[in-house]
């Protein structure tokens, strides 16, 4: 514990109390003077024996019986795996054994070949920050105040940490036997060793189960990407193959047929008459993402989401055995301090029928709920409200951009061959949806601690799994609500150019390109995406390596002094009370992007395996070297994060089903070919895609323009109709403007193909 000599005496006295009661509960503290800053102290903490041994008992930790004599079976693949393994010889595997819940009376029972081992370093700092945190250093109004937490978030101390046992960069005295953190390093987190697999076991033992289960879910996500990634740059390269046999892209490029299709204006008054040929290079993309390569992949990854989901849980099972923390929740984990020191209602338990003490009555308990749910709704309800607004702001925008970039039906200027109305809108929406994401986060994300901790959840795994479905419900609508508007709204409810639909009564819908929204898509992703990538490194790591070398460098100008290794760890970065809480966050919500928008993008899996092999030696490379120690924990699995990524899973295969659907023009091509391209009887010809964009581009007649959509700019040629992305019956015919049996037939193929991929 750190503390700076204030000259408040009420703090002084509550400080001089926490202390006396920390002595009185066993604890040896020593006071040492800060070797740079002559104000800060530093109070080591130290447990001895019989204080290990009571609150061991206290808090029913299994410690060993005697060693582990069952034969392992060795994997199959162990001759593959070897060649990435850490190298036995330095890191040393750990000893198996037999544990139970540790009781004094039965000390002799225990595989006890040294007191000084018996309790590592990992259940040393659980028990000590377990006393830290339910010591008393006031009383008032009959009220108890209690718990290092309290402490320092008042100031009065200001940190609390176990410590690092030696430097990162040195072995430490002993060359032949380096320091864990040394050998964390240099194994683990240093670059060179991005290709070997992770000493999962040490990584437990120095920094508890729960970085451990996080790094080991880490690891095995990044491996199963390896299998969707392959997948996915397979498909991929049959777009990039099979574009320039692209019979749809061809006619839309070809100046004999786009150069021919006068396309009708997308906005009222300020748009003008364009020439399809203009989406000639969009076209050529698009069909990169959008073919037959893409439906396989959606299928697959559909199975692949499944299969990760379901091996996770086996893995997940090895760890909790192996780790023995199978009963963990049952025996071993603990009230929060902050709940007890609420529990002031005395009720009956209706199963024991015992009386038990309860922070509030179950009135009490519904009126907190209540207010819980209402505020998380309202904060989604924001969210939605900015996500309205950039769709706002697209709508006004495409009208300047519109007037600005129109585009000229003889095409010739080059700007409009690769910067359309459409593009330029998309791009600066996607910016400014990504800084609104980013503001709205760190909004949210105090709100969200605030509500969970009026909430009072009981146990430290309540209280993060609360937070954690609070803080991903926000993530979810804030991340991916404009991609579902891309995806499913944008162009689907339009009308046509005779009787637009208005957004809002004042806005009208905006549309797709003759080619679909599917590109749109795929940059709206790229950019949030990437995005947030770039951000998240910066804050997590740049930021942290730039305050702790300009910590060092401060630290050396003001003394040449040796700075002791506790002042070392002090002036290194807290990991914040939320732990791990954002480096999960970070990984589901990529999970999110690489299953639920998978296919319009295939090479989403290839770029989330390189950011995940970086992030496991970035994370890593974090926490030794320019973090300060986490209290060490204890965890079963990853926690809500589990039903979080089932429930994506379930999602993802819908909204892919949708978006090959609805966003994709793969069905409506399919059903072209097997429906409407029948070759003429008695005829050897196969079917053909030719003539697809001219019978899935609807004529309308300018004569029907309505005033408040006429188009301003005058009309060149003598053409009397224009064409746009619909499937109606032409003017002139009885049922003029209304959807043909083209339309019907594609409907009822999308619903089909929806209905099959569904997961049953």
């Amino acid at each position: 514990m750190t503390h700076k000599r204030i000259d408040r005496k009420k703090q002084k006295r509550k400080r001089q109390v926490y202390e006396s009661n920390l002595i009185n509960n066993g604890l040896q503290l020593e006071a040492t003077r800060s070797v740079l800053d002559e104000k800060l102290v530093f109070v080591k903490v130290h447990a001895p024996w019989e204080v290990l041994c009571t609150y061991a008992e206290v808090m029913h930790i299994k410690l060993p019986l005697q060693p582990d004599d069952l034969k392992t079976r060795e994997s199959a693949f162990n001759w593959f795996t070897s060649l990435f393994r850490v190298d036995e010889n330095i890191i040393k595997p750990e000893q198996e054994f037999f544990t139970a819940p540790f009781e004094k009376e039965h000390l002799s029972n225990f595989y006890i070949q040294d007191k000084d081992t018996f309790f590592n370093p990992a259940t040393r700092s659980r028990i000590v920050h377990f006393i830290l945190s339910r010591v008393e250093y006031a009383t008032k109004n009959n009220v108890k105040k209690f718990g290092i937490n309290k402490l320092l978030d008042s100031g009065i101390y200001k940190a609390a940490f176990p410590l690092h046992d030696s430097s990162f960069r040195h072995p430490s005295t002993d060359p032949a036997c380096p320091s864990e953190r040394y050998l964390l390093y240099r194994e683990w987190a240093h670059p060179k060793n991005i290709f070997k697999l992770q000493p999962l076991d040490f990584i437990r033992k120095y920094y508890g189960e729960k970085i451990g289960i996080y790094f080991a879910w880490l690891g095995f996500y990044t491996n199963m990407l390896i299998v969707a990634a392959f997948v996915g740059v397979g498909c991929f390269l049959y777009g990039c193959l099979t574009k320039d046999n692209c019979t749809w892209s061809q006619e839309v490029c070809d100046p004999n047929i786009g150069g021919n299709i006068i396309m009708c204006p997308q906005c009222d008054k300020v748009c003008t008459y364009w020439n399809l040929t203009s989406t000639c290079e969009s076209s050529k993309k698009l069909c990169i993402f959008d073919s037959f390569g893409t439906l396989v992949f959606a299928v697959f990854m559909g199975i692949w989401v499944t299969l990760f989901l379901e091996f996770w849980k086996r893995r997940q099972a090895e760890l909790e055995y192996e780790w023995d923390t199978v009963e963990y929740l049952e025996q071993e984990e603990q009230v929060r301090p902050e709940y007890e020191a609420q529990c002031t209602h005395v009720v009956m338990n209706e199963i024991t029928q015992q009386e038990e003490h309860v922070p509030y009555t179950a009135c009490g308990k519904c009126i907190r709920m209540t207010f819980c749910a209402s505020a998380v709704f309202f904060w989604i309800l924001l969210i939605i409200a900015s996500v309205i607004g950039i769709i706002v702001y697209r709508l006004s925008v495409f009208l300047v951009f519109s007037a600005t970039l129109s585009r000229h039906i003889n095409g010739t200027q080059a700007i409009h061959k690769y910067l359309t109305p459409q593009t330029a809108t998309s791009v600066t929406a996607s910016l400014i949806s990504f800084v609104v994401i980013m503001v709205l986060n760190i909004i949210y994300e105090k709100v969200a601690i605030l509500i969970t901790d009026f909430e009072l959840p009981r146990t430290q795994t309540d209280y993060e799994n609360s937070l954690t479905t609070k803080m991903f419900l926000f993530q979810f609508v804030n991340y991916y609500s404009s991609c579902f508007y891309i995806a499913f709204f944008k162009g689907k409810f339009v009308g046509h150019p005779g009787n637009p639909v208005y957004w809002l009564g004042k806005y009208r819908n905006e549309e797709c390109d003759p080619g679909g929204c599917l590109l749109e898509l795929t940059t709206q992703l790229a950019i949030i995406v990437g995005g947030k990538a770039i951000w998240n490194n910066i804050q997590e790591v740049l930021l942290p390596w730039v305050k702790n070398l300009i910590g060092r460098y401060c630290a050396d100008a003001r003394s040449e002094k040796i700075v002791p290794r506790w002042e070392h760890d002090y002036h290194l970065q807290p990991i914040g009370k939320l732990g791990l809480f954002y480096e999960y966050l970070e990984m589901v919500i990529q999970f999110g992007f690489v299953t639920l928008f998978v296919a319009s993008f295939p090479l989403a899996p290839l770029l989330a395996l390189f950011n995940n092999m970086l992030e496991i030696r970035l994370d890593a490379w974090k926490l030794t070297t320019q973090f300060r120690r986490m209290v060490p924990q204890k965890a079963q699995d990853i926690g809500a994060w589990q039903p979080i990524m089932q429930g994506i899973a379930i999602l993802a295969v819908v909204t892919n089903a949708m978006i090959i659907a609805f966003t994709s023009d793969m069905i409506p091509r399919l059903v072209y070919y097997w429906s409407f391209s029948v070759p003429p009887y008695g005829s050897h010809s196969s079917h053909t895609m030719k003539g697809y964009i001219n019978n899935t581009l609807s004529v309308f007649n300018i004569s029907d323009f309505r005033n408040a959509s006429k188009p301003s700019s005058p009309w060149f040629g003598n053409q009397t109709t224009c064409r746009y992305r619909d499937f109606r019956y032409p003017p002139g015919h009885q049922h003029q403007y209304e959807h043909n049996i083209y339309y019907w037939h594609v409907i009822a193929a999308k619903l089909a193909f929806i209905i099959v991929m569904e997961p049953k």
